[in-house]
């Protein structure tokens, strides 16, 4: 299942896309796991989860001074590095500064394999919505 929307901000009379926002489901490993991508100027926000919980957020940006991405928790257990590896790999990938909260149970590492293999063949067809 997927959604788009948009919403779009008038400057000097000329309208543009200030955020998109793309929803997809997809049934992973006997479980539906959705995903909602919110395009903002310059980077993205990217939820991932089975139900609607924002249990923590990290966000990741490229440096000039190193050619791996910074990355920091902003919120959760820092103990979950999930969203904090996830945001780092789709900053490096898109070149843009991601957002990611990744609200699934770390208990099973061929889910977030998959999870993270659905995410890159989103971003592969539809690169306009990162």
């Amino acid at each position: 299942m997927r959604t788009c929307t948009g919403m779009s901000d008038a400057r000097n009379g000329e309208a543009s896309a200030a955020i998109t926002v793309h929803n997809f489901s997809e049934r992973i490993l006997e479980q539906v796991i959705h995903f909602h991508v919110m395009k903002l100027s310059g980077g993205f926000f990217l939820w991932v989860g089975s139900s609607p919980v924002l249990s923590n957020l990290a966000v990741s940006m490229g440096s000039r001074y190193d050619s791996m991405p910074l990355s920091t928790l902003v919120m959760g257990d820092p103990s979950n590095t999930a969203a904090n590896s996830m945001a780092q790999r789709l900053a490096k990938k898109t070149k843009k500064q991601v957002f990611v909260s990744y609200s699934l149970p770390m208990t099973d590492s061929n889910l977030s394999l998959s999870v993270e293999q659905r995410i890159k063949k989103e971003v592969e067809l539809h690169p306009e919505h990162f």
